[in-house]
């Protein structure tokens, strides 16, 4: 038989929602203690037992209802037992009634007037804003101090699954609390240095740079306190975070805690009694509570029953400005995984090893979204699981639970059985709703990926993300993506593990007039006037071929040994209606011509523009070789403000990389004017603590207009081409290109990814078109 994992906190809470009486008892179970413990500095002996009861029974009153916490049990708990007994002292002095009481859903904390102010230090508000199951994890293990053998069953995690999650969270805490001071505009000096700090705690600076940071933080007050919160963030968490919580009475609440037995007596009877309150009606439900095993207030017990709307959650705010709907489907992934187990480094949160005995087979598994999954697009998701025993497992059987509204897609070719694809030996099928996956054994040490192409419908609800259920013999392995649909973002085309890299290459189909002033100097990258918008744009003509109007080449350079796993053509131009375009290979004279599969539309201040995509993996597969790729005739205008160019996005195998993983993700997105910083997550990566590549392409940037930025979640980064200013990315310069290459930029960039993957791009003047960013770094083990 498989070991099952106690079913986490947001697992029960979800259960009682449905109806499940028994999974609030368990909760129960798992935090009474800590409910007693605070109630213990706040009220006499005699009244604990109502302070707790008439607690708890007011998140299941708000549980079932549709309001109260998602996965954070401990703290909104300690919130509600501070609330409830500052009610129960207004009650009894006479200040309010309790018709008067607002209606109960704490979602912020609660604020002791002894603590005026306290939310509003840096650390709290890095704090709060953070995921919920992040803040969970903090307080469990920093602010309680509870070892994660402790903390495990509460987020169904392994005691190595929460040393992983906390670890993540601190770097996501220190993250925020930086962008908290950056928020705040620090002095000019300053601003560089605070955006070096997340690294250097972690010691992940060059000598160089540390050096600078050290020399900065000796003579500056203010840096030297953020490196000195930022160095202990524990300490930070236990001085400001406890006290928000808890109240004044912290330290006494967390002695109280540890000498707290763990487990709790007469369960059985309070279980029945929430299962009776739980069915009863609204208006029974408050009298019912009194004959549960501890007595509840009858006040809260009438407030209760006397207000029965449902839970209003305010709408999370939305990081990233969406593109309309996009036609097409992603490509399967069809990349055989290396045999040899990485370097093991920390691991990111995913579901416990399970096993029996040593020496038998232990899986652990991994479902999320590639990048996002957004409404009325294509997106993938993505399976990873690795047997991590002595042992080849029994045969694989993978159930994918996909989110309502979104749906697998065939492929274009069907192979045998019919499947949905075919990625590493997996054979997938539609299974209902969901997708049916099988595969043969699991070798001991091997991993395996599987990628699943799905569309998203316009309405598809936003919230849980896929899940997934692993038998293989007696095994059983689940795991659970914490994403789902989003309104916004950007899809996945293409993904990929094993021995991977990115590459990119493009250039630009329009130039100066020749013959105009200055334009020979613009092209060189010279002088002024380096900027589409101060020239009359006409069509560029480089190849040697009579028959073309406009063409230009990209020099392309693959690794040795490499084999092109996919490659993406891409192109843009200032015009109402998109068509094919020719590309010609190195060492070809004939053009192929290449229709779009995908065309999004977009508007500019200059006017429409669209960006076109098509998949050549096959007639780059087919060339092969190194040299200069050509690209001609696409659908364009000339004139003021116009851009016309072309991108090769190629994943390609490298011999000497390390076990990696490799998307392409489609943006489409507009940055700059209303939208002048947008966020996009890079879900789907478990990153090791090494630099990330990334392929940028983007339309419409100008060189002269500084103030382009790109950040991979540790600061500004600068393009490995043109200008290298890490102030002004997108300065028409592209990989491949020698000259300037007007209102396209192809950049490479390369920086170690935050503890919560996001690319964010930022335009001060600017206003461009960002279309495509492929990423290849590292995998955890």
């Amino acid at each position: 038989m498989g070991v099952e994992t106690p079913q986490s906190d947001a697992e029960l809470l979800q259960a009682v929602r449905a109806g499940n009486a028994a999974a609030y008892g368990q909760l129960y179970e798992r935090h009474v203690a800590a409910a007693r413990a605070l109630a213990r500095q706040l009220v006499r002996r005699a009244e604990v037992e109502d302070v707790v009861a008439e607690s708890f029974t007011k998140i299941l009153d708000l549980v079932g209802r549709g309001g109260g916490p998602e996965s954070g049990f401990r703290t909104y708990l300690l919130t509600v037992v501070r609330r409830t007994v500052y009610d129960r002292s207004r009650i009894e002095s006479r200040q309010v009634s309790t018709g008067e009481i607002e209606e109960y859903d704490p979602g912020v904390p609660f604020v002791d007037p002894a603590l005026v102010g306290l939310e509003k230090s840096l650390i709290a508000k890095a704090f709060l804003s953070l995921p919920e199951r992040w803040r969970a994890v903090l307080w469990h293990t920093e602010v309680e101090r509870c070892k994660p053998v402790q903390v495990a069953p509460l987020l169904g995690l392994s005691p190595n699954g929460v040393a992983a999650l906390a670890y993540r969270a601190r770097e996501g805490l220190r993250q925020a609390y930086l962008q908290m001071h950056l928020g705040s505009p620090p002095k000019h000096d300053c601003r560089p240095v605070l955006g070096k700090m997340g690294a250097y705690v972690r010691d992940g600076l060059t000598r160089r740079d540390a050096k600078e940071v050290d020399e900065h933080v000796a003579a500056c007050e203010e840096c030297n306190g953020v490196l000195l919160e930022l160095s202990d963030v524990n300490r930070g968490l236990r001085v400001m975070v406890g006290p928000l919580v808890t109240g004044p009475i912290f330290g006494g609440y967390a002695a109280a805690l540890a000498k707290s037995a763990a487990g709790v007596g007469g369960a059985g009877g309070l279980l029945r009694a929430f299962d009776r309150l739980w069915r009863a009606p609204g208006p029974q439900r408050a009298a019912m509570a009194g004959s549960m095993a501890v007595t509840v207030a009858v006040a809260a017990g009438l407030l209760l029953a006397t207000d029965q709307k449902p839970i209003t959650r305010p709408t999370a705010a939305v990081p990233v400005a969406g593109p309309p709907p996009v036609a097409g489907e992603p490509m399967p992934v069809p990349v055989p995984l290396q045999s040899e187990e990485p370097a093991r480094v920390r691991p990111p949160a995913r579901s416990p090893v399970r096993s029996t005995q040593p020496g038998q087979a232990r899986l652990r598994a991994t479902v999320e979204a590639l990048g996002s999954l957004v409404r009325a697009r294509p997106g993938i998701v993505g399976l990873r699981l690795r047997n991590y025993g002595e042992a080849p497992s029994e045969a694989l059987t993978a159930l994918v639970d996909l989110p309502s509204g979104v749906t697998l897609v065939p492929p274009a070719r069907h192979d045998d059985h019919d499947t949905a694809g075919t990625v590493d030996g997996w054979a997938c099928r539609p299974s209902g709703h969901d997708a049916r996956c099988s595969r043969a054994p699991l070798a001991a040490g091997q991993g395996t990926a599987l990628f699943l192409r799905v569309r998203v419908a316009a309405e598809a609800p936003e919230g849980a993300g896929p899940a997934v259920r692993i038998d293989s013999g007696p095994l059983h392995v689940t795991a659970k993506a914490e994403d789902g649909v989003r309104t916004t973002g950007a899809p996945a085309r293409f993904a990929t593990d094993g021995k991977v890299a990115v590459r990119a290459i493009g250039n630009s189909l329009l130039t100066c007039p020749e013959t105009g002033a200055g334009c020979s100097e613009a092209r060189r990258r010279e002088r002024g006037r380096r900027d589409n918008d101060l020239w009359p744009m006409t069509a560029l003509d480089q190849d040697d071929s009579p028959g073309t109007g406009a063409s230009s080449g990209a020099a392309l350079s693959l690794p040795k040994g490499s084999k092109v796993v996919w490659a993406g053509l891409y192109w843009s131009a200032s015009a109402t209606t998109a068509g094919p375009i020719k590309v010609r290979p190195p060492g070809q004279r004939q053009y192929t011509l290449v229709k779009p599969d995908d065309v999004a539309l977009r508007e500019l201040p200059s006017g429409p523009v669209y960006q076109a995509y098509a998949d050549v993996s096959e007639l780059v597969a087919a060339s092969h070789r190194n040299g200069t790729w050509w690209a001609a005739d696409m659908p364009m205008e000339e004139g003021v403000s116009r851009h016309a160019g072309w991108s090769l996005v190629l994943i390609v195998t490298d011999p000497a990389e390390p076990y990696s993983q490799a998307m392409v993700l489609d943006a489409a997105t507009v940055v700059g004017g209303p939208a002048r910083r947008v966020r996009i997550p890079l879900g789907g990566l478990s990153p090791a603590a090494s630099p990330a590549r990334v392929e940028l392409v983007t339309w419409e940037g100008d060189a002269d207009l500084k103030g382009d930025k790109v950040s991979l979640g540790s600061g500004a980064i600068a393009p490995e081409s043109g200008d290298r200013d890490a102030a002004n990315v997108f300065d028409e310069s592209s990989a491949g290109a020698a000259e300037m290459t007007f209102g396209v930029d192809v950049d490479t960039v390369g920086a170690e990814l935050g503890v919560d993957p996001g690319l964010t791009i930022a335009t001060d003047k600017d206003v461009v078109l960002f279309g495509v960013a492929a990423l290849s770094v590292r995998a955890r083990s």
